[in-house]
């Protein structure tokens, strides 16, 4: 019986701790103001596997989690581009970047400077 239930709490404790599939990750992403904000997060959680997604506009961090079974940084990164974001990896096309409001144009040295 001791064995029984010694051989039950180990298996449960193994299920346990391999159930946490969930990865944390930050990275900067750039931006200006609390539409990019909306836009970075958006395109985010649109990904596949993405439980959360927080873009501060001061530091230009973003911090993710994601269940890495499902998705990667890569493939975000990729998705936050996509949304005319730069990020460290992955560059936003000229396409993307344009279809941003004016306002976010993060590019642009006035326009960063407006929004300090």
């Amino acid at each position: 019986m001791k064995n029984l239930i010694t051989v039950l709490v180990l298996l449960i404790t193994t299920v346990t701790f391999s159930q946490n599939k969930n990865t944390r990750v930050s990275f900067e992403v750039n931006g200006v103001c609390n539409m990019c904000k909306a836009r970075i997060e958006k395109a985010c959680i649109k990904t596949k596997g993405v439980k959360t997604a927080v873009w501060d506009v001061d530091t230009h961090e973003l911090k993710v989690v994601f269940d890495e079974r499902k998705t990667n940084v890569n493939t975000i990164e990729k998705n936050v581009a996509a949304a005319g974001h730069d990020t460290e990896h992955v560059k936003a096309t000229d396409e993307a970047y344009n279809a941003i409001s004016a306002c976010c144009k993060y590019r642009d040295e006035d326009v960063v400077k407006s929004h300090q």
